[in-house]
This record gives C-alpha cells, structure tokens and sequence, in this order.
C-alpha cells in the first residue's frame, strides 16, 4: 500500500473517531484531540498482536499488515515529524516511549520494531513496587515531550503492581501564520451558542484573500502557517456550518463520508467580505477505550481476549490485555499563529462548489477545525469549538 493511500486510510479513521469523541465524549463542550497519537499507540499495540486480536486491530486501522503500518509509522517519524524551526517552519516534536516491567524482556522482534521503526525509548521499571513513581516518570516524560503543555497523562491510581507496560506518544506543534492577524484589529463580537444564547468573544479579522470554499451546507477555510525551507506545508482548517446549530449534522457528515476531506477543502484564493475568526485555548483529556469499542475495537481490551503474546518473552504475555488509553490535548489559536500538543498512553495489565464574487467567512457559532500537513494530507489534531470563552 503505497503512503497517500495509507494516508488516506488513516484519515477516514480519524474523522470517524473525531465523530464519536465530540458526540460522546465531548457533548456540549469544546474538545480537541490528535487522532494522529492515538493511531501510533495502537500502531504499537498491533506489532505485539497476533491472532484474532491482530485482525480486529489491522481491521479498525484499515491497515492490510503490520508491516504497511509500520511503513506508515517510520515515514510518519522520520519525514512528517521532523521539526520545521531551523529553517523557519513550524516547531514539531514527536516521541514514544515504552515502559516495562524489569522481570520481562521484550521479544527481540518487537523490540526491533520499537527501536527502528518508532524511535521509542525503552525504560524498564518496578511496576510491582514502585508504580507511583513510574506513573511520575511518564508523567514527567509527557511534559517534555509537548513543552510544559500537558503535565499529567497517567491520572493517579492508573497504574498498579499489575500493570506489565505502558506505552506513549506524545506530540506537540507551534506553528506561525503565513499571514499574522493584526492585533489591533481584534474587537469583541457575539458567539452564537448552541443552546440559543451568546456570548461576547474576541475575534481576528483580515481584509486579505483568504482560502474558501463553500459546499452545500458549510463552508471551509484554510489558513496556512510559515513554511520552512522543507516541502511540508501545515495548515489550519475551519469547517463552518451555515447553520447555528449546524455542528452536529456536520461532524457526522464528516465522520461518515470516506475521502471527505479530499473533497471538500479549498484550493484557491477568493475575496473576502466579513471575515471573523474567535481567538480560542483548549485543554480537553478522555479515557479512550469506551470510545474504541464503541466503534467495535473491543479484543485488545478483554482479559479474555488474549493476542498481545508478541511483546515480550515470558508466558505471561497470554494473559497481558490493555486495561485503559489516555489521551490528552492542548491547543492555542491566536493572532500569531497555533500552539497544539498531544499525549496518549495506553496501559497494559494482566488479564458541490458555488462560485460568488466575496466569500463571507464569519466563524460566530460552533465549528469544527483540524490541522494537517497538506503534502503528505497527514491530519495531527481536530476539534471543535462551542464556546471559545471556555478552555
């Protein structure tokens, strides 16, 4: 499979997870979170599969073998993920980390695998005496690795003396806009809420041309960030419903059409008539394993399930099952530009286009956003945004 279907893939699996985290898991509240990180522990998972648990895992990743995602992983660390700030680009960090119990190895297949093609740094630890202080250490792992973005991952009481191995990713990107709001320019509008009611907020305005496109029944704009001396291109995309309360038929819509974004985003510059987007800051965290399920990834997580026999080399690895998934996200959206993070640790225990003279693109009422790399179509972060006062 070559990486633009990979690519493809991965992204239709992510704006499905998308649809299910902001109707379940966020509701009625502002979210973000990288479906990106999520994608690479579960990645991880499945080279320490085999068995019916491998096929589910290959199934929900829409993978054909382990080695395409693999493929996919490596090209993701060693091209994507370079950090773009030596040459003037986007600041990126992207790092895994494995921790394991001091009484297992881990097989020297998987251990390749970890080593070459995630670039993970493998810890061994005392999960049976010391699992407080290796909950600290990860936590502490986290937070270097998205800048002092997001101090905790592991919540307390998320490891004990049965847990056998975490795995981490963690992911954080600082990119400027191409073209800078003015500051000055910032004055206070109404955002319209879902419940009927609104809010004043402070919004960025631009009188330059802008990357729109509008389909039926929403709009999407894109705001490229500075390009360093690379080929990657990152930006930022709004899909904006034309309806106030048009953000839940439209997350589904996304979550639900295959190749959506490959049909939907703007290619082109046009001119602007009223042009307001809200300055917004997230932090959003979720358990992620009732959210897998839901979407029919339920082995992995069964003591009964059994598969996760190819990480390490003792018996015990048939009874190893992933006991929980956390994820946690920042973002920032302001005038310069946007800061994101991301961390996911999983835990592992015994058992149609219309063509107008100007554009409007007033983001005043609750909307979607994503940012991607526009090369590799890569997609890092999404969310949605239902109260910008709200972080």
């Amino acid at each position: 499979m070559d990486l633009r279907e990979s690519i493809s893939n991965e992204n239709d699996v992510s704006l499905a997870l998308a649809k299910h985290v902001i109707s379940t898991e966020a509701k009625d509240t502002n979210c973000v979170f990288s479906p990106l990180s999520l994608h690479v522990v579960l990645g991880l998972i499945t080279a320490g599969s085999k068995g019916p648990t491998h096929d589910q895992l290959l199934s929900f990743l829409k993978s054909k073998s382990t080695d395409d995602l693999n493929s996919l992983a490596s090209q993701l660390v060693t091209i994507v993920f370079a950090d773009g700030s030596p040459s003037g680009g986007p600041r990126l960090s992207f790092a895994n980390g494995v921790w394991v119990d001091q009484s297992l190895p881990l097989k020297p297949s998987f251990k390749k695998i970890v080593d070459d093609v995630y670039k993970a740094a493998s810890n061994q630890v005392d999960f049976q005496n010391k699992h407080v202080e290796v909950i600290n250490e990860v936590n502490l792992w986290a937070e270097k690795g998205t800048s002092g973005l997001i101090k905790e991952i592991l919540p307390a009481g998320s490891v004990d003396s049965t847990t056998r191995l975490v795995f981490a990713n963690a992911l954080y990107f600082k990119g400027a806009w191409d073209e800078k709001f003015e500051a000055s320019k910032t004055e206070e509008h109404d955002f319209h809420l879902l419940d009927g009611s609104s809010v004043k907020v402070p919004f960025m305005t631009s009188k330059k041309k802008q990357y729109i496109r509008a389909s039926d029944g929403f709009k999407v704009l894109c705001l490229p960030y500075k390009q360093g001396g690379d080929k990657r291109r990152f930006s930022m995309y709004f899909f904006l419903p034309d309806a106030k309360d048009g953000l839940p038929a439209l997350v589904d819509k996304v979550g639900s059409e295959p190749g959506f974004l490959d049909h939907h985003l703007p290619r082109s510059k046009v001119e602007v008539g009223d042009f307001l987007i809200p300055k917004f800051k997230i932090s959003f965290g979720f358990e992620a394993s009732e959210t897998l399920k839901g979407l029919g990834l339920v082995r992995p997580f069964s003591a009964e399930g059994g598969g996760l026999t190819e990480m390490v080399d003792s018996l015990v690895s048939r009874n190893l099952y992933v006991s929980s998934i956390f994820h946690k996200s920042f973002i920032e959206v302001n005038e310069e530009g946007t800061e994101a993070a991301a961390v996911t640790a999983a835990v592992m225990n015994l058992r149609s286009l219309q063509v107008f003279d100007k554009l409007d693109f007033v983001a005043d009422h609750p909307f979607l956003f994503l940012i991607r790399e526009d090369m590799t179509g890569v997609v890092q972060f999404i969310g949605s945004v239902v109260n910008p006062l709200v972080s």
